[in-house]
């Protein structure tokens, strides 16, 4: 699952039962999300990664991250927040691509 937050760019995916891994490409982003949520885990460094940073948590500190982002959604429009959070603003090119790229999948009515 990916997830675009004020807080960062997660990537987050279950390697076997219980055990999930909430990976990210900046560690800043992982920073972040400890801090909001109050994960005590440690950010592991792997430079050969897909994705360079992650926490390993279990299902319960999965939730709790999901709820709390779920909270913080205090905004009507999620690029305009980005270009608003200084740590999060070199992300809203790609923010907008990936905007421009998904639109393509939708079609006028009756098109498939």
């Amino acid at each position: 699952m990916w997830l675009c937050t004020k807080y960062g760019f997660y990537s987050i995916v279950q390697k076997q039962p219980g055990e999930f891994h909430i990976r990210a490409r900046i560690k800043r982003d992982l920073e972040n999300l400890k801090t909001v949520t109050e994960i005590k885990r440690r950010i592991l460094v792997t430079e050969d990664a897909d994705y360079r940073y992650r926490m390993v948590v279990n299902e319960v500190e999965v939730m709790v991250a999901m709820a709390v982002l779920a909270q913080t959604l205090n905004y009507p429009n999620f690029k305009a927040e980005i270009g608003k959070a200084e740590d999060q603003r070199e992300k809203l090119t790609a923010y907008h691509e990936i905007w421009r790229l998904m639109a393509g999948f939708q079609r006028a009515p009756g098109k498939k």
